[in-house]
């Protein structure tokens, strides 16, 4: 069922979706499901696709408003300090790149040679991280766009499900405290009204948007609201606080956007290459899991942390998993960062090369 964005069908259908969505998520909040801001809307959202047995456009700014609040939080809690300690660490966290990025090629190969895509665009595919970014360079790459879109689709979404799964096992004792997440631990700046407060952070993540648009920063949606909120969050004069309810709520959207990102005739063309993407990746889950284990072990920095710091990709899931379980988000997205620049740095011109041989093969 495709209707018109502006229609009064289209309007239902949408609103249908979201009310279901909210019953079935506080259902499983009460029933103590895992992460259920974030995983029944995926799984929804999935369910919801299948059911129409088309690609189903949600609002774009269900995405954008969902991972805007989740950069928000995170820069409300990020520390300056952990980002220095984490320096320290350089190496260790190099050996767990390498390790991923090693992996991550071998996966790209191997569709390569058994799902009957093309080199470029398996490569591509297959790259941890950043995925939106890849799919946007695919084609001045030579790749096939759809191709990589479905694959790196295909990681992010099982990563999202996969992996706050794992990571609740390694939750800390302590119990989430539903308040609200101030920028400071220690109430000393003065308060302004809630409606002032969220005016100010919106305007802030919107702006961050617009400017990261113009210097194409990688992941755009998710690091333009964070670096433009962190320097707010430094600077202003004011405690600036963020509701539980808006986090649960940017969860939800967030949820729903990841589960129907699908197009049913592109899983159907490619169906071998997913079949053995799903495979790979759940492989390179496991490597990274004993990546982030032997981080821990190196460097005494909670598993919890390693691991989520670990994964290949899914920044906004697995800053949102790491938020609700209580662990170390500012080093886990220092950890993530990271590899992510070094990855968006040196990706284009292996992609390159690659393309250069495949090029000179069929000479």
């Amino acid at each position: 069922m495709n209707f018109s964005p502006f229609s009064y069908r289209y309007f239902l259908h949408i609103t249908i979706l979201f009310l279901f969505t909210i019953t079935l998520t506080f259902i499983g909040d009460g029933l103590n499901f895992p992460l259920p801001w974030l995983l029944i809307p995926v799984f929804v959202g999935i369910a919801w696709t299948f059911i129409n047995q088309k690609h189903q456009c949600l609002p774009k700014y269900f995405s954008v408003i969902g991972q805007a609040i989740l950069a928000i939080l995170t820069a409300s809690r990020f520390s300056f300090d952990t980002f220095t300690t984490a320096q320290s660490y350089f190496f260790p966290l190099l050996m767990c790149i390498v390790v991923t990025a090693s992996f991550s090629v071998l996966n790209g190969y191997l569709i390569y040679k058994f799902a009957d895509i093309d080199l470029s665009s398996s490569f591509l595919g297959s790259i941890p991280g950043a995925g939106a970014s890849f799919v946007a360079m695919s084609e001045d790459m030579g790749g096939d766009t759809m191709a990589v879109a479905v694959l790196q689709y295909s990681r992010i979404l099982i990563v999202s499900v996969i992996v706050p799964i794992i990571a609740h096992f390694y939750k800390t004792p302590t119990p989430l405290i539903p308040v609200n997440i101030a920028t400071q631990s220690l109430n000393l700046l003065p308060s302004l009204p809630m409606p002032i407060n969220l005016i100010i952070i919106s305007s802030c993540a919107y702006i961050g948007i617009q400017i990261g648009k113009i210097i194409k920063l990688p992941s755009n949606l998710f690091l333009a609201p964070f670096l433009s909120c962190l320097l707010l969050f430094c600077f202003f004069p004011y405690e600036i606080t963020l509701p539980t309810s808006i986090f649960q709520g940017g969860l939800l959207l967030l949820g729903l956007s990841i589960g129907v990102k699908f197009e049913i005739q592109a899983l159907q063309k490619l169906l071998k290459a997913v079949l053995l993407q799903i495979v790979l990746v759940l492989i390179l889950i496991a490597v990274c899991f004993f990546c982030g284990y032997g981080f821990h072990l190196i460097t005494q920095v909670d598993t919890l942390t390693a691991f989520l710091g670990s994964t290949p990709g899914g920044l906004s899931s697995v800053m949102a998993t790491v938020i609700q379980l209580e662990g170390n988000s500012s080093f886990v997205l220092a950890m993530q960062m990271t590899r992510m620049l070094l990855i968006l740095m040196l990706s284009p011109f292996f992609a390159t090369s690659l393309l250069k041989k495949e090029e000179n093969q069929h000479i």
